[in-house]
């Protein structure tokens, strides 16, 4: 197997395993909580882009304003949200996670990625060093490349 082959095979495997291990962790995320699918994503999508507007959020899941509304609704009853007036437009509601919401958020990140980080005890200060270096040069020509 050439090289460039070898290296595709590798970063597939590793993708795969990665994927589903952070899937698995994610449903079991879901499950505990008692949150589902879109909740999360609207939480996760606050949680990473701060304060947003209920059209910027239906945009960003491909749903309508109604359907992202709804969703926000549930999360406003359960404490996770705030809906505030937007200062500029009074019509216009600004979301934005509470600190129970942010808590959650966090709680869950680091529930999914706990295995990442008990994975590098497997590994040597040298092995980890050149993995280092190899996935840094992943991200950057992932980022770099054209989607």
């Amino acid at each position: 197997m050439s090289p460039t082959k070898e290296l595709s095979e590798v970063i597939r495997e590793w993708s795969e395993v990665y994927m589903r291990r952070s899937g698995r962790d994610f449903k079991r995320f879901m499950d505990d909580t008692g949150l589902s699918f879109s909740s999360l994503n609207v939480l996760m999508r606050l949680y990473h882009g701060g304060r947003s507007g209920v059209s910027e959020i239906g945009e960003q899941m491909g749903v309508s304003n109604a359907a992202a509304s709804q969703a926000i609704d549930r999360l406003v009853v359960q404490g996770l949200i705030e809906r505030t007036e937007d200062p500029i437009d009074r019509r216009a509601k600004r979301l934005a996670l509470t600190p129970k919401g942010r808590a959650l958020m966090q709680k869950g990140i680091d529930a999914r990625s706990q295995w990442v980080a008990d994975l590098t005890d497997a590994f040597t200060m040298e092995q980890q060093s050149m993995i280092v270096s190899a996935l840094a040069l992943l991200t950057e020509a992932s980022r770099a490349a054209k989607e």
